[in-house]
């Protein structure tokens, strides 16, 4: 018998407990700090006024959070960030089927800043490049949109 399949939880953050948002940004630091050897300011004052999404183990454990994103209103658009699974849940479809439960949650426009080797996997859930690839804390990106209206 399988493992029962992670479950997305959601909450703006005012509705975190202080426990939950160290697990996720616990998370986020372990991929893009640690993994991708990037030093940049990951408590960069979006947090307070983000939704933020993450799946957990049913069963919890020492690190039960395995996959995290945010999102934040700018303009009328839901931009998507911090979008990441740690290492050992790679693999699985649980940032697809995270990012998919926010483009579910409303008829909206999108916007991200893709990593450039992530572009493509984007593209399959239907975002496309809006603008030239830039790069931010020494890492190629590329804005993409997705508009669900």
């Amino acid at each position: 018998m399988s493992a029962p399949a992670p479950r997305i939880q959601r909450a703006p953050f005012s509705e975190l407990t202080v426990s939950r948002f160290h697990d996720l940004v616990r998370l986020r630091v372990e991929v893009f700090v640690v993994e991708q050897e990037c030093a940049y300011p990951e408590l960069d004052g979006l947090d307070p006024r983000s939704e933020h999404w993450w799946m957990e183990e049913p069963e919890g454990g020492s690190a039960p959070v395995v996959a995290v994103a945010r999102t934040y209103l700018r303009e009328g658009t839901t931009v998507i960030g911090r979008v990441a699974t740690r290492r050992d849940r790679r693999g699985r479809g649980l940032a697809r089927d995270l990012v998919g439960a926010i483009l579910s949650s409303g008829p909206r426009e999108f916007f991200l800043e893709a990593q450039a080797h992530l572009v493509d996997w984007y593209r399959s859930m239907g975002f496309e490049a809006v603008g030239p690839g830039t790069v931010l804390d020494g890492i190629p990106h590329v804005p993409m949109a997705l508009s669900l209206d």
